[in-house]
């Protein structure tokens, strides 16, 4: 069956019983994010506690962003030309099976960082096409008006897993060592798709006689970022977040360990207070916050995410220290919700893929591009004054953000909900009129 055109604000066919769909992948990727983020805790602390070296934490963390970053480039055509369901269970099995090799190597002593890191930078290019296509394929199967709420569902998921799998990788790896955290890892993995496959997801299909080309895709793709004013500054603000905060954020269980102690219960509390307070944000917004301005939340996480991390460098102890992480943890979902609500919202189904490519390059390669500075230079000076340095910059970039042209419309949205916003209190673009398909991409329908 084939649903009209898509193009500019029309809304895919949603296939029914919508509410198991949305069940059956959720719980899939539970599973599967469970596994990997317990492979993900165990190798990041075997690393600093192995090495406690600035340098050899910020090569993990290039190891596992980067290759995620340029991978993503096609990760995102990719999910804009063929099945999303079937990319994602790919991408699963490609990481599930990386995962494996290196646990079965470590079982026969091989133990090299580099190899470690090679394993590592394997399912960073999984992750770089799992990433961009799971949330082009969410609004396929989410109604318009749940959108908001089904991302802050997901979120406080995350978030949930966030709290358990440091705990569950702390466990494992004090009683067993690291080698049965990757076993479990291709257990979930083999779980996670098996849910997946029992998801309907419609396929997407080009209008147009002739394919496009892997690169007029992507230009496709950053036209339709550069085209829309709300669009181009929200990239804009997650890129400078990224940068700014998620490196230094990265170093904080060096932090920990150089300062405070070395024990495995300490990097364990440091996650868990992070992800109790993104569990709490995320069902904020999926509640309380789920009617709210989009870009009104935007502009107060940004803001509150480079203040706190700035008051992570002056905290005087470690609980403190875990308050602070508490409440970073609590802002990242009223940015993160909204922000990809935002998306998914404002930019047509036909070129979700594509646009979140360019999303997923900037979390995999903002990450390690400030780690590349940042690592070697906590071997140099202290953790503590590159944190109130960064943070204090962010403030700066944040306020010179708001002010430019772009800026001020995005805070123009959310100040004027009436006309400025849709029926569901979704900020429209007042650079933009009525949306039109992007020249080249002959629209796209849904098929099922």
């Amino acid at each position: 069956m084939t649903e009209e055109n898509l193009t500019g604000t029309a809304a895919p066919v949603v296939p029914e019983p919508w509410r198991r769909n949305v069940a059956l992948f959720l719980t899939g990727q539970t599973v599967s994010l469970f596994g990997s983020m317990i492979v993900q805790f165990a190798v990041m602390w075997y690393v600093t506690l192995e090495t406690r070296s600035g340098l050899a934490v910020a090569l993990f963390v290039i190891a596992a962003f980067a290759p995620q970053g340029v991978v993503s480039i096609f990760g995102g055509v990719l999910a804009d030309r063929i099945n999303r369901r079937r990319l994602v269970m790919a991408a699963d099995a490609g990481i599930a099976a990386a995962t494996l090799m290196l646990a079965l190597l470590m079982l026969n002593g091989i133990t090299d960082l580099w190899l470690i890191l090679l394993a590592v930078g394997i399912r960073s290019l999984g992750a770089g096409v799992q990433t961009p296509t799971v949330q082009a394929m969410i609004p396929q199967i989410v109604p318009p008006d749940q959108l908001m709420r089904v991302n802050g569902v997901f979120q406080t998921i995350q978030s949930i897993m966030g709290l358990a799998a440091p705990a569950a990788a702390a466990a494992i790896y004090a009683l067993a060592g690291i080698v049965p955290v990757f076993f479990l890892d291709v257990v979930t993995a083999v779980i996670g798709i098996g849910f997946l496959a029992l998801v309907r997801v419609p396929t997407l299909t080009r209008v147009s006689q002739a394919a496009t080309s892997y690169r007029q895709d992507l230009v496709e793709g950053m036209r339709c970022i550069w085209s829309r004013g709300i669009v181009r500054w929200l990239v804009g603000v997650f890129a400078i977040m990224f940068l700014l905060t998620g490196a230094p954020g990265s170093i904080t269980p060096l932090l920990v360990a150089r300062s405070f102690g070395s024990e495995t219960w300490m990097l364990a509390v440091l996650q868990i207070a992070f992800s109790v307070g993104m569990m709490l944000g995320g069902v904020l917004v999926a509640t309380i916050l789920a009617k709210r301005s989009r870009i009104g939340l935007i502009l107060f996480a940004t803001y509150g995410l480079a203040i706190f991390i700035t008051l992570l460098g002056f905290a005087p102890n470690l609980w403190v220290f875990y308050g602070f992480m508490f409440t970073l943890g609590l802002l990242v979902p009223l940015f993160s919700t909204p922000f990809m609500t935002l998306i998914q919202e404002t930019v047509e189904p036909g070129q979700h893929g594509r646009v979140f490519s360019y999303v997923a390059i900037v979390m995999a390669l903002g990450t390690p591009v400030g780690m590349a500075v940042f690592g070697p230079l906590a071997d140099i000076i202290s953790i503590e004054s590159l944190l109130i340095t960064t943070g204090a910059v962010g403030v700066v970039v944040m306020t010179i953000a708001i002010m430019l042209p772009s800026g001020r419309a995005a805070l123009a949205a959310a100040r004027a909900p009436n006309p400025a916003s849709d029926d569901n209190g979704t900020p429209k673009d007042p650079e933009s009129g009525p949306e039109e398909p992007v020249a080249g991409s002959g629209g796209s329908a849904i098929t099922r």
